[in-house]
């Protein structure tokens, strides 16, 4: 997951927090609130993301530092817990907050609750920002992780509010086989964050037969 330029920092943080991530927790959302509502947890959560994202890019120098840990233990870490969190997915097992029928008393907090795991504190999107974050220890580049963070939560934000009718109409039978779906597609990427961290370890894995 090394960053080389611009770009591959856009696409890797596209790929583990990007629409295909955050459509589906938005859709199972939309069909208990207004759309008022919906935009209003859109924006506020959007910019929680963003808040959240920025403090990581800049201190992950000293979050490391603290904590003594590496690049490769972030990975593997990172790779299984996305690996439970979509084997709940799979499973229809809800994770990151109470039971469906206990809700806050202020919506947009119970809101952002539901969001937390999969989109505001993403375990995926965090290892991504820190592992991409020390990969060259200068501002500049950490400017450039936290700029290419940010404008990932907006083009999610965007899509969103642009999509927002389509996903009230959405029917949760439709929504439950795709979240199944999805976490089957994430279950594999949390297998391959922890080969990558074994494989950057020394630990020596075979060439796939496929050549992939």
């Amino acid at each position: 997951m090394s960053a080389i330029n611009l770009s591959t920092v856009f696409v890797t943080f596209f790929a583990v927090v990007g629409p295909p991530k955050v459509l589906l927790a938005f859709a199972q959302l939309s069909q208990s609130r207004t759309p008022a509502e919906l935009r209003r947890l859109t924006l506020v959560s959007s910019l929680v993301a963003a808040v959240v994202g920025l403090v990581l890019a800049y201190s992950a120098d000293f979050m490391a530092a603290l904590f003594h840990i590496s690049d490769q233990s972030l990975q593997i870490a990172g790779g299984v817990i996305f690996f439970i969190y979509a084997v709940a997915l799979v499973l229809g097992v809800h994770l990151g907050g109470a039971k469906e029928d206990a809700h806050l008393a202020n919506p947009l907090a119970d809101g952002i609750r539901e969001l937390l795991l999969p989109y505001v504190a993403s375990p995926l999107a965090i290892t991504a920002l820190l592992v991409e974050s020390l990969t060259r220890d200068t501002l500049g580049w950490h400017s450039t992780v936290a700029a290419m963070y940010v404008a990932v939560i907006a083009v999610d934000c965007l899509c969103v509010l642009l999509l927002a009718p389509l996903l009230r109409a959405s029917r949760r039978t439709s929504l439950e086989v795709l979240s199944r779906l999805l976490g089957l597609l994430l279950a594999a990427v949390g297998v391959e964050m922890v080969l990558y961290g074994l494989e950057s370890l020394g630990v020596h894995l075979a060439e796939p037969k496929n050549g992939h």
